[in-house]
């Protein structure tokens, strides 16, 4: 499949900047704002619920990634989407996170779970207010449209290092 080249600069900007900045500024905050809480299991209203009912019998290890490891990957996927290090393996690898946070909203929302609060942004929630189970899955769809246009359009081989603040071919200092 041919790659489309973006003649117009803003094109550019706007088809594949955009979605690299948006959806890893949004993992990088929410991971950020998970490291508070790495030590203490649960610490996020919302964040366990569902894992409680599919994974009873590993649920000692399912709990220690989702509070301790979690947290980190969507920091160093947040990391490499913003800084344009590796955009495509870096939108392929927030798919199955995103995908793990659209299986529990929705399985919150099925079962009318009523807690207030996806435990989404952690300790930002404060600052950005809580997100029901809807309003974080709307957020999750936005965030898959975004992982796929990186994945689909992104205009650089797939395992190429296209980083903003690497000097291009051709480029003089000034």
């Amino acid at each position: 499949m041919k790659k489309p080249r973006f003649e117009n600069r803003w094109r550019w900007i706007l088809i594949i900047v955009v979605p690299c900045i948006l959806l890893g500024l949004m993992m990088l905050v929410a991971g950020v704002g998970k490291l508070p809480g790495l030590s203490e299991l649960g610490t996020f209203p919302g964040q366990t619920e569902f894992f409680d009912v599919i994974f009873g019998p590993i649920w000692p290890s399912v709990s220690f990634f989702i509070n301790n490891v979690l947290p980190w990957v969507e920091v160093v996927l947040g990391l490499a989407l913003v800084l344009g290090i590796y955009p495509r393996i870096a939108a392929v690898a927030t798919l199955p996170l995103i995908a793990g946070f659209m299986t529990s909203n929705i399985w919150a929302i099925t079962h009318g779970e009523a807690f207030g609060s996806c435990g989404c942004w952690g300790v930002f929630e404060t600052l950005f207010g809580d997100m029901t189970p809807i309003q974080a899955l709307g957020m999750d769809i936005a965030l898959v449209f975004f992982a796929l246009i990186i994945i689909l359009w992104y205009p650089a081989p797939f395992l190429s290092f296209q980083s903003w603040f690497r000097k291009r071919k051709g480029e003089r200092n000034q």
